[in-house]
């Protein structure tokens, strides 16, 4: 049997590592398959710019074919999560924009969101203090979500003259909290605090300020050293089946774990169940 082999152009076309990545508008490490994207502007509570908005779409389009990042956690810096858009840098330039910018800046902006969907590692937002507008936005489109109980997270558009329809808020919110819950934080731009929203389900559980991003890195750890092929696959799943009848999600799951029964790593965990060990997943 000949050696299985894959050929370098198709490896060097599709594999990318990225731990080496030298992040312009925010902080970017590394370690053990985690990623972790910290906002690190703590001075105006995290807010973002034209240019962090593009580097962020453009990192998360890259994940896709990223090697060495098994799972990502966004935080913010200096006790707050992220303020939103910042009202200097982009509110501001925004009012003298004719409707072709305007669109152009709203596309880039659900681009982004896009691409935290779209790429296979699952996303695990860490969110303290001041969460808002943009960032609200980034934190609803995790995978996952950790908050504090001092967290405030606010879809305020409303507040500013703009409607709660902003960056897929009003397809993801509901499906989070519900219609109704959605529809009130949408419609008055109120904050939801972190024991609130764990209530609600927007949050995952809850940890102390000086805990949370030790919490959000082991649990993303742990589904780092997971079958990471396979959360993907998950993820995937999670996205696409929200436009599926459920004989078109079975069908899809179907063909989906038929392909993931196929990977090293399924046979892994037979062979550690059989020898009653711990499997150790390669993402494979």
């Amino acid at each position: 049997m000949s050696e299985y082999r894959i050929d370098p152009a198709l490896v060097a076309g599709n594999h990318q590592q990225l731990a080496g990545y030298q992040a312009q508008h925010f902080l970017w490490q590394v370690s053990a398959g985690v990623a972790t994207i910290t906002l690190n502007r703590p001075e105006r509570k995290n807010p973002l710019t034209f240019a962090s908005y593009a580097e962020l779409r453009d990192l998360f389009h890259r994940l896709k074919w990223a090697q060495d990042v098994k799972a990502v956690v966004l935080v913010g810096a200096g006790g707050n999560f992220c303020s939103g858009g910042d009202v200097h840098e982009i509110i501001g330039p925004l009012v003298a924009l004719k409707a072709p910018e305007l669109l152009m800046f709203t596309r880039m902006t659900g681009e982004l969101i896009k691409a935290m969907r779209a790429c296979p590692q699952p996303i695990i937002a860490a969110v303290d203090g001041i969460c808002a507008g943009a960032g609200a936005i980034m934190a609803m489109a995790s995978d996952m979500r950790l908050g504090t109980a001092r967290s405030k997270t606010a879809f305020l558009f409303n507040r500013v003259g703009l409607a709660g329809c902003d960056m897929g808020a009003c397809a993801f919110l509901p499906r989070i909290i519900g219609q109704g819950r959605a529809s009130e934080l949408l419609y008055t731009g109120r904050s939801l605090g972190g024991d609130e929203g764990e209530r609600w389900g927007f949050f995952n559980r809850l940890a102390e300020p000086e805990a949370l991003l030790a919490q959000a890195q082991k649990m993303a750890a742990d589904l780092a050293a997971g079958p990471s092929f396979a959360n993907g696959i998950t993820k995937t799943m999670l996205h696409q089946e929200w436009a599926m009848t459920i004989d078109q999600a079975i069908e899809a799951e179907a063909q989906a774990q038929a392909i993931c029964m196929l990977t090293e790593d399924f046979k892994r965990a037979y062979e550690a169940f059989v020898a009653k060990q711990k499997p150790q997943f390669q993402g494979n």
